[in-house]
């Protein structure tokens, strides 16, 4: 399974982001989808991830109540909306996905990588 990571940018403090990340082929089971940020110098951290089965959802603390993820089955596309965003926000995402649940939160859980896509948050 490919991952095509779209919807990156240079926004300003308290600005709003939509991510995009389609898989190449339709799977089955149940598989997780999740978003990743890597800022320079920095580990790879978890940001959100959901069940494609079943739509629940997990969030990093460090962006409940700002950003929201989705699926569009239809399109078979999963979506990251970022609100309110903050310098720290500031990284390359990166989708992702495995034969997890939304509740697995590190990296090497996950078999399927996408390129990342750069966000920039400026002060």
């Amino acid at each position: 399974v490919q991952l095509q990571a779209s919807g990156g940018g240079l926004v300003q403090l308290g600005d709003s982001l939509r991510l995009a990340c389609a898989p190449s082929e339709r799977t089955y089971g149940n598989y997780a989808l999740a978003w990743f940020r890597q800022a320079p110098g920095k580990e790879r951290e978890f940001v959100a991830a959901i069940s494609w089965t079943f739509g629940s959802t997990n969030y990093a603390d460090s962006v409940k109540g700002r950003f929201t993820i989705s699926r569009d089955d239809a399109a078979n596309t999963m979506y990251l909306q970022m609100n309110s965003l903050k310098p720290e926000d500031t990284a390359v995402y990166y989708c992702a996905a495995g034969y997890k649940s939304p509740y697995a939160e590190s990296p090497t859980e996950y078999e399927y990588w996408g390129q990342g896509t750069q966000v920039t948050v400026s002060s």
